[in-house]
């Protein structure tokens, strides 16, 4: 992909701007200095994305998202960042030179990406001409899975001799071997020797939602294990983010409306050679809320999760409960996102169904498949014995608990009436009991696969690292770390979005003790950014740091401080309160040391002592001239 230089990418974000570029995919009303609308990238009743006119940035106070024009096409289109600059380029009659060619060519990402599409090359040539038994053994597997004839041309299906085979090949073509490791194509072995990641295995390149190889997923030939073995996290490839077959599945998405989910690569090319183009598959991992986002942008009506009949396809269902939300109930109007469920019966997967029955009794399942909610709750009603008092008191308990995310909604408790009916309990009890119900705590990242790699259709069998877990409480930092944290977001976002601001302030962007780790990163990158261009932009700064840190953009975007404030007087401020923040900590901890004497030497004890009085007295004088900001 040719590059674009930084000139052209600032022609682009001048004429683009960002109020317009939003107003096309959505209403936006003026409110002040600002301008709102209701999130595309999540599901609300009420306005909660914030765009600044004169910064060019825009926020969701609701999904957390920010960023600049391009981030808001790469976020709601799933563009790159190259291709969100040529779609802009093209709305502004703006003709883009191609002398960063050779700095883009030459970058890490690109450079990967050429790893993984000559692997891809090298594999299905592998699959189609190579004549050892191995080789014929995956096409006879594949023939008898009926993904035999143009199948393998049209997903371009591979196979993996290993033996060094691909190594050999890639390194012939001018790779290095830390470019093979970063693609996860290749690994050292005990001897130090590069060796292929994937052995004997047939090949299902993963493509990103442009078309483009950036992972592999490889399922044995034969008895081995893994069953299934799937690339690990690359600076390409984030398995919470990816879907199998979401390139070729877009399109009948948006026309059909419906995005079906299934547990594997093959599920996936049995649908769609059937005629079910609006397939795809999770990788590796469960289902995340990033998957929902992603699909939801392109299936606007309804996502349907098609779970095998077996034991492990029952637990994917169980899984799946952890995605319910408010943003499935009635109160989310226009942006509620329906998702449903359906279980294949006779312990059948989607390839064997549709050969038994044909893809229009499929098209049946999946159209009547049920809402989420009542799927989960018949389940957990099914799993227990009614005909007892405690297998009845049990089902109430269980069933209840699927609805603890939406507890407040008239939704919610409809089904808990309904519920109460099932189980002959009354229905002022199980609102009661639905009303002491603990929302689940959210997680947003993904559980990855088990060392070795796992089976996608094995992903069932354990339970996630972050599944939400019903009924808990949530785990609360004191109210000082979490005014701390907000400081430093504030901070953060406040000299990213000004960037004359970060340069009055770097020291305190390089000193201050950061309570997060992402942070520091983003503290760092702000520096490094200015460092290499002192007159970059607020936009161009925060999406310099979107590049490479995740949740950098709806961080650097989230500050509420400013309304009505000096920003140079917030600035100080903000600089001051954290420096005060980690004075306080230093002292903390000194006087942890001094209150065991008999730890120090007494020269040291008497030293450390002075110091601490040094430094409270300082710390007391900062106290006594930082006054609290004062808004107009």
């Amino acid at each position: 992909m040719a590059g674009i230089n930084e000139d052209d990418i600032q022609k682009v974000r001048e004429a683009s701007d960002l109020v317009a570029v939003v107003g096309e995919r959505t209403p936006v009303k003026q409110r002040g200095r600002d301008f709102w609308c209701c999130c595309p990238l999540h599901n609300e009743k009420t306005p909660s994305f914030k765009i600044d006119p004169v910064l060019q940035l825009w926020h969701c106070f609701g999904c957390g998202e920010g960023g600049d024009v391009f981030g808001f096409l790469m976020k709601t289109e799933d563009l790159t960042f190259p291709e969100a600059v040529r779609k802009l380029a093209a709305r502004a009659h703006i003709e883009l030179a191609d002398d960063g060619r050779t700095r883009v060519a030459n970058s890490k990402k690109a450079r990967l990406k050429a790893v993984c599409e000559e692997s891809a090359l090298f594999f299905h040539q592998q699959l189609m001409r190579n004549p050892e038994p191995d080789a014929s053994n995956a096409r006879s597997y594949l023939a008898k899975r009926g993904l035999g004839g143009e199948v393998p041309k049209r997903w371009r299906l591979g196979f993996a001799p290993g033996h060094g085979a691909l190594v050999r090949h890639l390194a012939a073509l001018g790779f290095k071997p830390n470019e093979m490791i970063e693609a996860n194509v290749a690994l050292k072995g005990r001897d130090g020797r590069l060796r292929d990641r994937f052995y004997n295995r047939i090949i299902f390149p993963i493509n990103d939602a442009q078309g483009e190889c950036i992972a592999f997923g490889g399922r044995v030939v034969g008895v081995g294990e893994p069953k299934y073995l799937n690339s690990q996290e690359t600076p390409l490839f984030h398995k919470s983010q990816v879907l199998y077959g979401l390139d070729k599945a877009k399109s009948a998405m948006a026309s059909t409306g419906v995005a079906v989910v299934v547990e594997g690569y093959t599920d996936v090319i049995s649908l769609h050679e059937a005629g079910l183009e609006n397939a795809v598959a999770t990788l590796g991992t469960a289902l995340t809320t990033r998957h929902i986002r992603i699909l939801s942008r392109h299936a606007q009506h309804r996502i349907v999760y098609l779970f095998d009949g077996d034991a492990a396809g029952q637990r994917a269902a169980d899984r799946a409960l952890g995605f319910i939300d408010e943003s499935m109930t009635p109160e989310a109007g226009r942006h509620q996102v329906e998702l449903a469920a359906v279980t294949l019966p006779d312990n059948l997967d989607p390839a064997d169904f549709v050969e038994a029955r044909g893809v229009d009794a499929l098209r049946e399942l999946v159209a009547d498949a049920q809402p989420l909610l009542k799927y989960g709750i018949d389940r957990r009603l099914a799993a227990q014995d009614l005909s007892t008092a405690e297998g009845r008191a049990r089902a109430l308990v269980e069933a209840l608990s699927v609805l603890a995310p939406i507890k407040d909604s008239i939704l919610a408790k409809d089904y808990a009436m309904q519920i109460a009916g099932r189980v002959r309990a009354r229905e002022e009890d199980a609102l009661e009991q639905l009303a002491r119900l603990e929302p689940p705590r959210r997680g947003d990242e993904e559980a990855d696969e088990p060392s070795g790699g796992a089976s996608t259709d094995q992903l069932t069998a354990a339970s996630p690292a972050s599944a939400p877990e019903q009924g808990k409480p949530r785990r609360a930092l004191p109210q000082a770390e979490v005014n701390r944290r907000r400081f430093e977001r504030e901070f953060l976002s406040l000299t990213a979005q000004r960037p004359e601001l970060a340069l009055a302030h770097a020291d305190a962007l390089a000193q201050t003790q950061w309570r997060e780790s992402v942070h520091a990163a983003l503290a760092q990158s702000v520096l490094d950014t200015l460092a290499a261009d002192p007159t970059s932009s607020g936009a161009r700064v925060i999406n310099e740091a979107a590049r490479e840190i995740p949740r950098a953009a709806g961080i650097l975007t989230s500050g509420t401080m400013d309304a009505g404030t000096d920003p140079g007087a917030l600035a100080r401020f903000l600089a001051e309160e954290l420096a005060i923040g980690d004075v306080e900590d230093t002292v903390a901890s000194m006087r942890a040391q001094l209150s065991d004497p008999a730890s120090l030497p007494p020269d040291e004890y008497e030293m450390l002592f002075q110091t601490v009085t040094a430094l409270q007295k300082d710390l007391t004088n900062r106290r006594l001239a930082h006054k609290p900001l004062v808004t107009e």
